[in-house]
This record gives C-alpha cells, sequence and structure tokens, in this order.
C-alpha cells in the first residue's frame, strides 16, 4: 500500500507521483484503451473463465 502525505490544502495544478506508479497507470491506460484486449477480457468473464492478479502475476514475471 502506497503511503500518503497531506500537508495542507493543495492549490498547484499538478502533483508528483513515484516513476513507479506512473509507469504502473500507463499500463493499466494500455489495457483499457485496447478494445481487442478488453473484449476477451469480458468474454472470459462470462465463461467464468480462471484468472489472475495482474499485479501479483507482474510482480512473480519481474515485469
Amino acid at each position: 500500500m502506497r503511503k500518503i502525505w497531506i500537508h495542507g490544502k493543495h492549490e498547484t495544478e499538478w502533483i508528483t507521483i513515484p516513476l513507479e506508479e506512473y509507469e504502473s497507470l500507463n499500463r493499466t491506460i494500455a489495457v483499457l484503451s485496447d478494445e481487442n484486449l478488453m473484449t476477451q477480457i469480458r468474454k472470459g468473464r462470462q465463461k467464468n473463465v480462471r484468472s489472475r492478479d495482474f499485479e501479483r502475476l507482474a510482480n512473480e514475471l519481474r515485469i
């Protein structure tokens, strides 16, 4: 779990996040933007195909 520090009201229009978090967000956007992949995921869920948590799998594969 990520730690979040809040120091008063934020008035800036930008934030800083760790590179790892940024890359993770980009991977998520890439998956959600891939219509073919999302169709495969939906079909798999409808057929109750066994699935694995992506983050856990990515850690196991060290990617």
